[in-house]
Order: C-alpha cells, then structure tokens, then sequence
C-alpha cells in the first residue's frame, strides 16, 4: 500500500502544531527551525519552503492560536443563555478552558514578550483587535465592561502562567488577588 502524500496546507498545519510548543517554551528568538522540522518530522528547508521565514512561522502559530480564540468565544455565545451578561460569562468560561492547554498559552505570551518586533507587534495588534472586536460584538457589552473582561484574562493568563491556582492555598496573598478566579485549573 502506498503513503498518500499530504497537501501543502496540511502540512503547513502540521508544521504549526510543531511549532507551538517549540515557540512557547523558547520563543521566536530562542527557538530553532531544526528542532520544529525534527518535530514535523520533515526537513528544515521545507519547512523554510512552507513559511519563508522562522518569523513567519512564528506568526502563523501565534495567529492560529489567536483563531482558536475567536473559535472558542463563537462556539460558547451560541450556546450561552439569552440572559443579561451570559454571553460574557460563558465567554470567560470558554477562556478558562483554553487555559489548560499550556503550550499555547506560553506562545501568547511569547508573542506579546517580541512585541519590541514591529512584525510580531502589528499581527498582535491585529489579532488582539480581532479578539476584542469579536468579544464585543458576541456580548454587546459597554466599553468598561470589555475593559474589566479583558484586564480579568490577562490575570488569567498570568495566573495560569505561574500556575498559581495550584499554589493559592498556601499563599495569602494570590488567595486575595485570585478571589472567585481561584477555580481556573492547574496547569497540566
């Protein structure tokens, strides 16, 4: 029986799933394109013929996470409950989910860290923008309460970051700053 050989734009998918987890832990800087070829399990210079360049590698990592976002929020403000503030709720509890996966947002992070790009700085701005402008019109909320929605997912993001949830028990001082958040799982 023959492999059947796959397209191009699956293998770019395969090449980001590589990617992410090699971005997160190390960055658009510190990362090599020979150890996320190695991963894919292709040669580096396909992946160059792929991408062009490790920055633009980066960037459809970063952009395909940022899109699993949008997909997320979608996906729960269709099943939220027609009630004032559902949306927004079942939006931050979508949020939390996605938390989990620390691969991921380990490359969020990375890509706000290379923001001192101005590439990596505009593709953050725009897929922040995307985000955002999503968030806002799934919920219709008012211009504060995006602005606390979205201050609340950076908490959680740092939160999540240092695996805090796992570690407020003993400490004081993240039982306060966590409060009701404290629920958000531990890192895996």
């Amino acid at each position: 029986m023959e492999a059947r050989r796959q397209t191009a734009e699956a293998r770019r998918e395969d090449v980001i799933a590589a990617a992410i987890p090699e971005f997160g832990a190390a960055g658009l800087e510190g990362t090599s394109v020979e150890r996320i070829a190695s991963r894919a399990g292709i040669s580096q210079p396909y992946v160059f013929r792929l991408f062009g360049t490790k920055k633009a590698l980066f960037l459809a990592a970063y952009e395909s996470c940022s899109k699993r976002i949008i997909a997320a929020f979608t996906e729960a403000a269709s099943e939220a409950e027609p009630a004032p503030g559902a949306v927004l709720e079942a939006l931050g509890r979508a949020y939390v989910a996605l938390l989990t996966d620390r691969d991921k947002l380990q490359l969020q992070l990375q890509a706000y860290a290379a923001c001192g790009d101005p590439d990596v700085r505009a593709a953050v701005c725009r897929m922040y923008g995307a985000i955002y402008e999503t968030v806002a019109r799934l919920s219709g909320a008012e211009p504060e309460t995006l602005r606390r929605f979205f201050a609340t997912g950076m908490l959680l993001n740092v939160a999540a970051a240092m695996d805090l949830p796992s570690l407020a028990p003993d400490l004081d001082w993240a039982r306060a700053l966590l409060g009701p958040l404290q629920d958000v799982p531990a890192q895996r």
